[in-house]
């Protein structure tokens, strides 16, 4: 009978399953060890680290940065071109070893998926991350012999974000599947129905913004305006060069550390990612505003909140990264605080879709919430 089948499936879903409690524990450290990770990329790159160490995965064929006098005269043989920068090479190797111990982690994730299969924890989930993460991985390396090559700086940058989001999922699944809470109708949840789109419309605008981020990032434009609101004493520059600021065809060969554009092509990437900002922020600053006045009792006030707050401080991360000319600690809490707006948007569309459909939602009243989402 179609009645106890659905009764069947709601108690499956109000079981706990103590796999999913003891897999949500080492995904939640997965998460936060992700968040070091990005944090330290970003440390390696501002210190210009970037090459402290000429090969991959070790360093200068060693496990880790050669210090003694002996060591250092074996790693100079080997890479002449190199000479060992021990100050340079720490950075570098700290990075890799964090990023070392979250494979592994990702690794045993999966492993621990398969093994508890039939507890109903997510599978196919922790083997894409598990997939993913050897690809980034290749990124890593790639960054390092073909001399950080902004192509491949910012696919890898785009990669410890897209690593972060793919775990912060696993984590929320792994928890409603841990500790499940009963359905409870809500007689409101239908007036939030229509914001749908227009949240995966701002987290795609994050994640370009983040892209955008990460290409500033990789051409080393950070510095090309050192001056608020203008850039260069001007509202919008004259001599921008976007055609080569955002050219994707710079050739693999020369050492891009500390980049290779031109003047006007960072400051057309600069520029642009100070637009997206703006962009970001005016979007979200409508949507947040019309969904709180909408949100009443679906619960989804503190989402909400987040989003705006970790918003405003990323907005001041960036205003203050400008006026200081990038001081290393606002600099890393800009890129840590990156991963934490896209993070809060995806928690918020995570709430948003754990949001009980009602039958006292009816078309005129969709009809009317998007006419005012679109005023």
């Amino acid at each position: 009978m179609p009645g106890t089948g659905g009764s069947a499936l709601n108690q499956s879903l109000l079981s706990p399953s103590p796999a999913a409690r003891v897999m949500a524990k080492w995904a939640t450290f997965a998460v936060l060890l992700a968040v070091v990770v990005i944090m330290l990329g970003a440390w390696t790159r501002l210190v210009h680290a970037g090459l402290g160490c000429p090969d991959w995965p070790g360093c200068y064929g060693f496990l880790s940065v050669p210090q003694s006098e002996s060591s250092i005269a074996i790693a100079n043989a080997r890479f002449p071109e190199t000479p060992v920068d021990v100050e340079k090479g720490w950075p570098e190797m700290i990075h890799r070893y964090a990023a070392g111990t979250l494979g592994l982690l990702v690794f045993g994730l999966a492993a621990y998926a398969i093994r508890h299969r039939r507890s109903g924890v997510p599978v196919k989930l922790p083997l894409f991350i598990a997939g993913f993460i050897i690809l980034q991985g290749a990124f890593g390396m790639w960054t390092v012999t073909l001399k950080l090559w902004p192509q491949v700086v910012a696919l890898h940058l785009l990669g410890g974000f897209t690593t972060l989001s793919l775990l912060t999922l696993l984590t929320l699944r792994l928890r409603r599947r841990a500790k499940p809470e009963p359905t409870r109708e809500r007689p409101l949840a239908g007036a939030l129905a229509g914001f749908r789109p227009w949240l995966y419309g701002g987290l795609l605008l994050v994640v370009m913004q983040i892209a955008l981020g990460a290409w500033t990032a990789a051409n080393y434009a950070a510095v090309a305006c050192t001056d608020l609101p203008t850039c260069q004493g001007q509202w919008w520059p004259e001599g921008m060069d976007f055609r080569h600021g955002f050219d994707i065809t710079q050739h693999v060969g020369p050492n891009y550390l500390g980049g290779q554009l031109t003047a006007d092509g960072r400051v057309a990437i600069h520029v642009t990612h100070r637009v997206g900002a703006m962009v970001v922020l005016v979007y979200f600053a409508g949507l947040l505003g019309l969904m709180w006045r909408r949100r009443r009792d679906t619960g989804l006030g503190n989402a909400i909140r987040l989003v705006a707050a970790v918003l405003s401080a990323q907005i001041l991360l960036g205003l203050a990264n400008v006026l200081f000319h990038i001081p290393l600690p606002v600099a890393v809490a800009h890129n840590a605080m990156g991963a934490g707006l896209l993070l809060s948007v995806i928690h918020l569309i995570w709430q948003h879709q754990l949001l009980p459909k009602t039958c006292t939602a009816t078309a005129s009243n969709t009809t009317t919430m998007n006419q005012e989402v679109t005023a």
